[in-house]
């Protein structure tokens, strides 16, 4: 049997009346992606500031006043006075701050004679995603401070000037929203299809469609279309929240990130209906999703950990999984106006994934058939 339109119509109506009546789907496909961008948005930020830093000030000079005050104003550490070098090292220990400043005695008498005028930074490691950056921050702080304190240009010979391209305020949320979206589409597409068919083989009714002559092509096509309707209304609201509300500038062509929403869609819609056959089981479909799914698209994608700084063999892994490649596609659509032969490779890599993922679904439901 030949590929009929017209069938796969007809399942695409039927499985449309079925969402129709489910207000939970509904509510998961476009009720959750709001939420999700609105609250992940705002909580996610990898800038670090409010550092609570508890400060033992034992020259009390008027050096010792200025160092404290180039600290505050950074604008990124919030000064807490402490009696004793033990005081503020017992903060840190409490956690009541994340940095401790210790300046010693006869620091003002040692900075006018020349001798070089010593403090000491103790910094909590315990959360080293914030020590790189606290760390930053106080090597400028330092030349700031030698400027203000001792007049010292502590500048080389030569001038460097940084210009930070395609971000240039260093906006975390600029980073996190357009790789929120991927992380998003993955969540619906493969839950949405996988546990409302996964419902189907346990209510019975998938048995009485397999049961028509219906080719798995068209069952695949009559499923997955009404879920890839939902998927595309939702990354379209995704993204005029992330515009309109947060900002986040789009610098791509559009129709380059709408055919690898697409190629995504698809490929994630495909691998809910392959979970489906083979589980058959909402519980055990919901497990397989967030295995397959949710976790790869969180923790091996390169939303929030760089691929580069992985060991060599999840490197290589990571290559398998789509969410790796439309993560790439995405923020370079969105921060660096990357056009499509830019991307060649993530889209072939993309769409080697689609058809891989659809031709086993296909070959799952014809075995079911047979």
């Amino acid at each position: 049997m030949t590929f009929v339109p017209a069938r796969a119509g007809a399942v695409a109506r039927k499985e449309w009346f079925h969402i129709r009546r489910d207000p939970f789907t509904l509510a998961l496909a476009l009720v959750l992606p709001l939420l999700m961008v609105i609250v992940y948005g705002v909580a996610i930020d990898f800038n670090v500031k409010e550092i609570h830093l508890a400060v033992s000030d034992l020259d009390q000079s008027q050096a010792s006043r200025r160092l404290i005050d180039t600290f505050s104003s950074s604008h990124y550490f919030r000064p807490r006075p402490e009696a004793s070098a033990a005081l503020a090292t017992a903060d840190l220990s409490d956690e009541r701050a994340r940095a401790a400043l210790i300046i010693p005695p006869r620091f003002e008498k040692d900075l006018l004679a020349g001798r070089g005028a010593k403090v000491q930074i103790l910094l909590d490691g315990a959360d080293n995603s914030t020590v790189g950056p606290i760390s930053q921050y106080v090597a400028s702080i330092q030349a700031l401070a030698s400027r203000r304190l001792a007049g010292v240009d502590p500048s080389p010979p030569y001038q460097l000037r940084t210009r930070f391209l395609f971000n240039p305020e260093l906006n975390s949320r600029w980073f996190v929203i357009p790789g929120l979206t991927v992380v998003i589409m993955a969540i619906l597409s493969i839950f949405l299809t996988a546990l409302t068919v996964a419902r189907e083989w346990e209510n019975g009714s998938m048995e009485l469609l397999l049961s028509t002559p219906v080719e798995p092509i068209e069952i695949i096509v009559g499923k997955a279309a009404p879920y890839a309707a939902l998927g595309i209304l939702a990354t379209a609201f995704v993204y005029v929240i992330a515009r309109g509300v947060f900002g986040v500038p789009f610098a791509g062509h559009l129709w380059v990130f709408a055919l690898g929403c697409l190629l995504f869609l698809v490929t994630y819609l495909a691998q809910g209906l392959l979970i489906s056959v083979l589980t058959r089981q909402q519980t055990i479909a919901m497990q397989f999703s967030m295995l397959t799914g949710m976790l790869p698209s969180n923790l091996l994608s390169g939303f929030i950990f760089p691929i580069a700084s992985m060991p060599r063999l999840f490197w290589y892994l990571t290559m398998l999984l789509p969410a790796r490649w439309f993560m790439v596609i995405s923020r370079h659509a969105f921060l660096e106006g990357s056009g499509f032969s830019e991307l060649a490779v993530p889209f072939a890599a993309l769409a080697l994934s689609c058809a891989t993922m659809v031709a086993l679904a296909a070959r799952s439901f014809r075995r079911t058939l047979e």
